[in-house]
């Protein structure tokens, strides 16, 4: 009894401490610019109380266009991102597994060490060189270091599962008439699947919450994403920023995350854990 009550306990604490920013940035994004101002709760319907005018202004108003043009950057840049790494990371995670070469020791090595380095130590060299060739401000100059980033780790979380599928599957498919390639796409993808779609999973969030460099690498509302977006929300007296209006658009930014984890939340659990086993 005592460690199911202790168990209740500690499941309580951790949820309340996970969900109190939550609650808090939606009961900002109720109020209005006068309570915030004020510190009225503004918890109820009354004078405090916006309800979701503050959704309705940051989406429909044409002050705040910039937000819906990063609400379709995000979209395309992630989308794009997630395209792209997936593909490049099950074929060369296939190669990694099954293939026997030097230095592929090595390759997993220094694909973990650039999963491992640090994001802003290369805004400047990005800077100064995607100004020079004109990826400056464009969605492919942020969908190549999104790339560069999420592909190391999509490669190890995927030559795991490779590692795990027998080779005999592969040559019964070989035998059955089906090319190398026939194999690889029917056969072995299929049973990586959860891989697939956790590294998919991972390269889509990573894209998704960037601010460093999308903050860095965009000046205008071109290929600007949400985060850095947000950034520029500025009210009627730039020394007062309209943070019920910044959260109700933080709101509408993490809506997807949210949807996504539910909905998948347990292919992403087994995806992170089922190839976790062999090394």
């Amino acid at each position: 009894m005592k460690q199911k009550i202790g168990l209740v306990a500690g499941v309580t604490l951790i949820l309340a401490w996970c969900l109190l920013p939550v609650v808090w940035i939606v009961s900002l994004s109720m109020k209005d610019a006068a309570a915030v101002t004020n510190g009225s709760p503004g918890f109820w319907p009354g004078d405090a109380f916006a309800g979701f005018d503050n959704y309705v202004t940051v989406l429909t108003e044409d002050s705040y266009s910039q937000f819906r043009r990063a609400i379709v950057n995000s979209i395309g840049i992630s989308l794009i991102a997630t395209t792209l790494s997936v593909i490049l990371a099950t074929l060369a995670a296939y190669a990694i597994a099954r293939l026997e070469f030097k230095g592929k020791k090595l390759v997993l090595t220094t694909a973990l060490a650039i999963a491992m380095f640090p994001v802003v130590s290369l805004v400047s060299p990005l800077f100064d060189m995607w100004r020079a060739i004109g990826l400056y401000d464009t969605w492919a100059g942020l969908i190549i270091p999104y790339m560069s980033f999420t592909l190391p780790l999509a490669i190890w979380t995927l030559s795991a599962f490779f590692r795990e599928i027998p080779w005999e599957m592969e040559q019964a498919a070989q035998v059955d008439g089906a090319t190398s390639w026939q194999a690889f796409r029917r056969v072995i993808v299929p049973l990586a699947a959860p891989g697939v779609f956790t590294a998919a999973i991972l390269t889509f969030f990573f894209a998704w919450n960037d601010f460093v460099f999308g903050i860095t690498l965009t000046s205008t509302e071109t290929a600007r994403p949400i985060p850095a977006s947000l950034s520029f929300f500025v009210g009627a007296d730039p020394f007062n920023r309209p943070a019920s209006l910044l959260s109700a658009a933080a709101v509408i930014a993490t809506i997807p995350i949210v949807l996504i984890v539910l909905l998948f939340q347990r292919k992403i659990v087994s995806g992170l854990t089922s190839g976790a086993v062999k090394g």
